[in-house]
């Protein structure tokens, strides 16, 4: 083997050829699952229960006596 094609083998491992657009598929990823999770926390949120529960736990906040 040749030290010069030991250097680009070492080089390719090192700087993870191959794997070239992995990160942006990480990204794609984990953007739409974040987006799934503000959907659901969305519909949570504006639920019947959670938003009066929401909106009692403000006007207690508001009316509190220090």
């Amino acid at each position: 083997m040749k030290v010069t094609s030991w250097w680009a083998a070492r080089r390719a491992r090192v700087t993870g050829a191959g794997e070239a657009g992995m990160t942006t598929a990480e990204y794609a990823v984990g953007t739409l699952a974040a987006c799934a999770l503000a959907a659901v926390l969305y519909k949570v949120v504006t639920s019947g229960p959670v938003s009066a529960a929401l909106q009692q736990l403000i006007v207690k906040a508001l009316h509190a006596t220090f």
